[in-house]
């Protein structure tokens, strides 16, 4: 597994907690220290940290647009029916879709694939893969 899988594994389970508590005052506020703090916690590769922050900083950033364009990708369905670790790994997946020149629209998709066979439930997989593939599309 390369470090930027485990960059973003770790960013899907920061976003994940904060997405749980409900995306509290101050959460997009001094994320790098908190990362810290929780790479003590859940013992992050220090290879991994850097573009960790890079991405939590860049998904906390536009996080509301992120949200809007999933909502608007993924037919039928509101953010909030999405589930936790699906809507996550979306986002994570659409930031670099959208804002990272240097990874290409299908390997981030490819990535967020494989992350979610990894973390999410049978028909996970897919149903991501079509929301990003349409965000992809969406593009051209």
């Amino acid at each position: 597994m390369g470090v930027r899988r485990k960059s973003r594994e770790a960013v899907l389970q920061f976003l994940f907690q904060d997405d749980v508590k409900g995306f509290e005052d101050g959460y997009d506020q001094d994320i790098a220290a908190r990362f810290v703090d929780f790479c003590a916690l859940y013992d992050v590769q220090k290879k991994a940290r850097s573009y960790a922050v890079e991405l939590l900083t860049g998904v906390y950033g536009v996080r509301d647009k992120v949200d809007t364009v999933i909502v608007q990708h993924a037919s039928n369905w509101r953010l909030e029916r999405i589930d936790v670790t699906d809507r996550n790994i979306l986002r994570i997946g659409v930031y670099e879709i959208i804002y990272c020149d240097d990874v290409p629209p299908e390997v981030a998709i490819n990535e967020a694939v494989e992350i979610a066979k990894r973390f999410c439930g049978g028909d996970s997989p897919a149903f991501i893969n079509g929301v990003l593939d349409a965000v992809r599309a969406g593009l051209k």
